[in-house]
């Protein structure tokens, strides 16, 4: 098989997706991995890779770490997934995302090796096939770091195969949970099951029980880990009732405002992003530490040029501002709530939400509604799509019966129809899935390559 065109490379991608009803034994996904990178020289052998996991923040604190590094005069690779507009968002190197004629000519390197471990009875997921091109193309563009966002989890995931010279986990919460445990401490032990021998781990501040569970997980691989946290509060963010019943011990803090003192936010708005923000600066000193040298200078210039489309983005259109935010479980849904508070007091909300069916759209919904003044429900073209407008429309006047609420299928349709019937002091606020997300910046000329 020769594939000779972009969209056939992708066909040839996606034709590894795995098929729902199969579940097949999560340490698989190790295996094929290794067996690819192997087949492909074990090109992770000549990188420095940083992995990011967690279930929130994980995005923006990558492309924090890699345009920080990338200020210090490094070339970066990043990692990323899912993308907006185009898969080849998912590989970068310096911002700049993998070229068609790199992608294609990837794809026809490792087909045979794919072939292979099919014949063998070993399908790897079009993600493993993913990482294992991205790794390729890092080395041999010759890299000087990559920045590898977790996919799923972090335990199982393709970035698992990886002996980074930094780990971080991200804030905590509750997603994925058919496959990663329907409680905290276990999802945080997916999580904190990248922890590697003698690799540093920084950690985000959790709820307790969260805490104590990837510590854990970290003093049982041998990985020394800190908690990057404010003085003050102990590492300790929130509740959850997992917290009665977990106990042990956790990190000590470790503030790295006290070492840098540039500025403290990044590009990136929203109130979570001050979190992401503390831990990716914790990230640039600890990487001083590898001798891979960022001045607070770099630190702070790479803050101020950051880019992560799609998360608390802010666009102004000819009649009336939109917000960007991909929030897709309740506790980002919570977080996206007050930061819009805080931002637009006393401000009209349209809300223009889309979910997919995976997740808890109850939940979500009554979060969301919160903040809405009038509502428009609609479904990306996304296969996990919730596509019953009916139910989500139910859902949000549960919460707020004394709003007007519409369907419209398409999400693009759906911003128009928000722009144009927007009044004086009014923001648009489309959120509840990235795939909404990305149909809304298409539809405002937003997206370089689209897919």
């Amino acid at each position: 098989m020769v594939v000779t065109t972009y969209q056939a490379a992708l066909d040839y991608l996606y034709r590894y997706i795995p098929v729902p009803t199969h579940r097949a034994d999560p340490a698989e996904n190790l295996t094929r991995t290794r067996e690819l990178l192997d087949a492909l020289g074990s090109p992770d052998a000549r990188l420095r890779t940083v992995v990011v996991a967690g279930t929130k923040g994980k995005g923006s604190t990558s492309a924090m770490i890699a345009s920080m590094a990338q200020a210090a005069g490094l070339r970066v690779g990043l990692w990323t997934s899912p993308h907006l507009h185009s898969y080849r968002e998912r590989i970068q190197i310096n911002g700049e995302l993998i070229s068609q004629t790199d992608l294609i000519a990837a794809v026809n390197q490792i087909a045979p090796f794919v072939s292979t471990l099919e014949l063998n009875a070993g399908l790897p997921a079009t993600f493993a096939i993913g990482f294992a091109i991205a790794m390729r193309y890092f080395a041999d563009q010759k890299v000087d770091l990559v920045v590898v966002e977790v996919g799923l989890g972090g335990r199982f995931d393709s970035a698992n195969v990886l002996t980074p010279v930094l780990s971080v986990v991200t804030s905590i919460s509750y997603d994925h949970m058919e496959l990663l445990g329907d409680t905290i401490d276990a999802i945080a032990m997916q999580k904190g099951g990248i922890a590697k021998p003698r690799v540093p781990m920084l950690i985000a501040p959790q709820p307790y029980a969260a805490l104590v569970t990837v510590t854990a997980c970290a003093a049982e691989a041998g990985a020394p880990c800190v908690v990057v946290d404010d003085a003050g509060t102990g590492g300790i963010r929130g509740y959850d009732p997992a917290d009665e019943r977990v106990r042990g011990p956790i990190p000590e803090l470790f503030d790295p405002y006290d070492v840098y003192h540039g500025p403290h936010e990044s590009a990136l708005k929203g109130e979570v992003q001050l979190d992401n923000t503390r831990l990716a600066v914790a990230a640039a000193l600890f990487l001083r530490k590898q001798r891979i040298n960022i001045s607070d200078e770099a630190i702070a210039r790479g803050l101020e040029q950051v880019v992560w489309p799609g998360r608390f983005e802010l666009v102004q259109t000819t009649r009336v501002p939109v917000l960007f935010d991909g929030a897709h479980n309740v506790d980002s849904a919570r977080r996206l709530v007050g930061s819009v508070r805080a931002a637009f007091p006393g401000q009209s909300i349209t809300l223009v939400l889309g979910c997919s069916r995976d997740k808890d759209v109850t939940a979500m919904v009554q979060v969301f509604a919160q903040m809405a003044d009038q509502a428009i429900v609609t479904a990306s073209r996304h296969p996990r799509a919730m596509h019953d407008l009916g139910a989500l429309q139910a859902a949000v006047l549960a919460s707020r019966p004394n709003i007007q609420v519409i369907g419209i299928d398409d999400p693009a349709a759906a911003l128009r129809f928000a722009v144009h019937h927007a009044v004086a002091n009014e923001v648009i606020v489309v959120t509840g899935s990235l795939f909404v997300v990305a149909a809304g910046r298409e539809e405002l000329g937003l997206a370089g390559a689209v897919d």
